[in-house]
């Protein structure tokens, strides 16, 4: 796939680029290496002073960072800003609070002082996803950066201009340049990036496909990776759920970047007594969001990142209707190669059914009938995945019993899933592993050495002489 800025709106190619060679790579590499060996050595105050510039300038350029991200992937302007906001967060989040989570931890023993010490292992190498170009980076920077490490970027091909403005602010603020590395790079040379002994560890945000092969490289090269892949979210609503609160919440949850996200809320398990009201309700919520051109400030969705993806979703749902499933909210693409992709909702969804087992990542809500709460968790683990789910009722004390059942890295109760600074985020089963935000997530990409200082031993008295 060409590295390219193509507009999913108009069609328009914006801007090309050509791709890194494995001798400019390289070089990249080595200059990292060298800047990794220095920046290991720099304060914490030091640290803390730059990425509190750079999220200064993330607000700055909160306009016109919004505008790339609709231009390369159709996001909405206004989101687009909210994206950036977020980053300045973390950021600010991680400037703050860097030092505290990687301060010695002591251990009790029979050792005079016996401690684990959090320190950087190297370079980094992030292969993050177009759908939230510049909130997948941020998470994984601000942390890997506070914590002395460096970091090489390969984002999606698909969003270059928004890879190298983010590497461009973190230079801005002060960040030594080799410290942080935008590779404009073809899929081809990862493999050799992770066969090089300088390149410590990587983490993906991406599909499940892209994981699995990462992984495996990185394995056969005893190198640590996190991997946060594909999400299928649960939305469990009881019979007690506040079902105007749940279905209006349930619309924006399954609305999140035009469905584009891996938390996006994709399987709606309702209990059978309020099934129809809520479909209803929901109906109602989806039709209601105004879609257009993503730079207008009025559009609430826009085109998905891609025409091909839209004409895979459109490919799972036909399939999944030719199996059974029914169409209560009819929408999808108008026609073939076209990336804007209307709500629809599928109810009657049973296990021989694509939509049952795959992710569908577009606006394409699932309904599934629940017999009872047990029966809906029941559901809800019926998944190869495990990113987040939630759960409605107004009983919030028999909602945690059942969050806790849920199996996935995450589950909100009367709330729409979302990721923060200050929480873990990942998953678990075919989700991926590992742990990104809040202090786990600073202390992934760490050597955790432990430190042992022996009791100092006392000379014998001597024997006094009459």
């Amino acid at each position: 796939m060409p590295i390219a800025s193509i507009n999913p709106y108009t069609g328009r190619t914006e801007r090309r680029f050509r791709a890194f060679s494995w001798a400019q790579t390289e070089r990249i590499i080595g200059q990292a290496q060298r800047a990794a060996a220095e920046w290991r050595t720099t304060s914490f105050a030091h640290r803390t002073r730059l990425m509190h510039r750079a999220a200064n300038l993330l607000r700055e350029r909160q306009d016109e960072l919004a505008r790339l991200m609709a231009l390369e992937m159709g996001k909405p302007v206004a989101d687009g800003r909210a994206e950036v906001l977020k980053c300045a967060l973390c950021c600010d989040y991680y400037a703050d609070h860097a030092e505290e989570f990687l301060a010695d931890d002591l251990i009790n023993t029979e050792a005079q002082r016996s401690f684990i010490s959090h320190e950087p292992i190297g370079i980094v190498l992030a292969i993050m996803p177009w759908n939230f170009p510049l909130w997948q980076v941020v998470r994984f920077a601000a942390p890997a950066l506070m914590a002395g490490n460096v970091g090489l970027l390969k984002h999606a091909s698909n969003v270059p201009q928004c890879a190298l403005a983010l590497e461009q602010v973190f230079h801005d603020a002060g960040f030594p340049a080799a410290t942080f590395r935008t590779l404009l790079i073809e899929n081809e040379l990862i493999d050799k990036i992770l066969e090089d002994d300088r390149v410590r560890a990587v983490t993906l945000t991406g599909s499940e496909g892209a994981g699995s092969a990462v992984a495996a490289t990185a394995g056969r090269q005893i190198k640590k990776t996190v991997l946060e892949l594909g999400g299928s979210d649960a939305f469990i609503v009881l019979a007690d759920a506040n079902l105007e609160v749940a279905a209006k919440t349930a619309a924006q949850a399954r609305m999140i970047n035009a469905g584009q996200s891996c938390i996006a809320a994709k399987r709606f398990i309702v209990e059978k007594p309020v099934l129809k009201e809520f479909i209803a309700k929901l109906k109602t919520h989806l039709l209601a969001f105004r879609t257009g051109d993503p730079l207008n400030e009025d559009t609430q969705y826009g085109p998905l990142a891609r025409p091909d993806l839209a004409d895979e979703l459109t490919r799972q749902v036909n399939d999944s209707v030719a199996q059974g499933a029914k169409v209560e909210l009819h929408g999808g693409q108008s026609a073939p190669g076209i990336a804007l992709f209307r709500p629809m909702i599928l109810s009657n969804i049973k296990p021989k059914q694509r939509a049952y087992h795959e992710e569908l990542f577009g606006p394409v809500a699932l309904v599934f009938e629940a017999k009872d709460a047990d029966h809906a968790v029941q559901l809800a683990n019926d998944s190869r995945f495990g990113l987040g789910g939630s759960i409605w009722t107004r009983n919030v004390r028999r909602g945690e019993e059942l969050a806790r059942r849920v199996e996935a890295g995450a589950v909100f109760v009367n709330s729409m899933v979302k990721s923060a600074p200050e929480m873990p985020f990942g998953g678990v089963k075919k989700s991926g592993y590992g742990r990104e935000l809040s202090y786990l997530g600073i202390r992934e990409f760490v050597n955790q050495k432990s430190i042992w200082i022996a009791k100092e031993e006392k000379p014998a008295a001597k024997k006094k002489v009459e």
